[in-house]
């Protein structure tokens, strides 16, 4: 017989944040920030891999404006337009920045 005030208890933990770095609390914030808590995912995958800073302001500016019905959706337009806007190269060369710095650590 399994105690039901322990599966209770594990409901509980299991709606609890488990928040460990820098751009997993940044995608969180950007999901929430654009009212799209499906995509939580996605967005902490952006935070990772490009600037975080910049990813929240677009974003914060995208929830300002009250005539975007599909806020997520509208924000990676927009982000994949500035991205394209970036060349190959330089994008390449920020990943591998991003790569040697991590293990560095």
């Amino acid at each position: 017989m399994v105690d039901l005030n322990y599966i209770e208890e594990l409901r509980k933990r299991a709606k609890k944040s488990r928040v460990y770095s820098k751009h997993q609390s940044v995608g969180l914030e950007i999901s929430e920030v654009l009212d799209d808590t499906k995509h939580k995912a996605l967005y902490i995958k952006l935070a990772k891999e490009n600037n975080s800073e910049d990813l929240l302001i677009l974003a914060k500016s995208i929830a300002e404006n009250k005539t975007i019905r599909n806020k997520g959706a509208y924000f990676m337009k927009v982000w994949s337009e500035e991205n394209k806007k970036l060349r190959p190269v330089a994008r390449k060369n920020l990943k591998n920045e991003r790569r040697n710095s991590d293990n560095r650590k």
